[in-house]
């Protein structure tokens, strides 16, 4: 039996996590990030820029023989480029809200992570300590920056330290 490679395992695992949040967005988390990821394409700009010329030919006075339904300075094309922006930036809006939540979850995985990677090398140490005090090695059974790190980590009170020295900062 072959041992699985760590590496694949977890970019498996990654793609999982991906697949599962992609499969449980919303019909409009979906459509908003359709419509977003077209507006951020060259064909998207091109498309606009034929659509402004071919408007403004038409309606303009170079084609006498065609009816103006929109006729200098452009009041409907205003109205609509007006429309499209608002709801261009709605949609963009709930794209980018979206990839904030995914952002704060695998963030927050992330935490879960270190967290017990934290409580692991902590235990790690204090087993290599007494290891080394069984061994009869007291420089390093002994030694008080080893025996700290072993020791498991206050993970509020870190937490505290670190607002109270930004708010410090910020006041300055």
């Amino acid at each position: 039996m072959e041992i699985p490679n760590p590496v694949v395992e977890h970019v498996e695992t990654i793609a999982r996590h991906e697949q599962d949040f992609l499969a449980s967005r919303s019909f409009a988390e979906r459509l908003a990030d359709r419509v977003a990821s077209f507006a951020g394409t060259i064909t998207f700009v091109v498309i606009h820029i034929g659509a402004f010329i071919l408007w403004a030919s038409w309606n303009s006075l170079a084609i006498t023989s065609a009816h103006h339904f929109d006729p200098l300075p452009y009041s409907l094309l205003d109205t609509i480029v007006a429309l499209e922006a608002i709801l261009l930036a709605s949609f963009i809006l709930m794209r980018q809200s979206s990839l904030a939540r995914r952002a704060d979850e695998r963030d927050h995985l992330m935490l879960q992570i270190l967290l017990l990677t934290e409580r692991e090398a902590s235990a790690i140490i204090r087993m290599n300590q007494e290891i080394a005090s069984h061994f009869g090695l007291r420089s390093i059974s002994k030694d008080e920056e080893i025996k700290e790190m072993g020791k498991p980590t206050p993970i509020d009170q870190v937490a505290q330290t670190i607002q109270e020295k930004l708010s410090g900062e910020q006041q300055e």
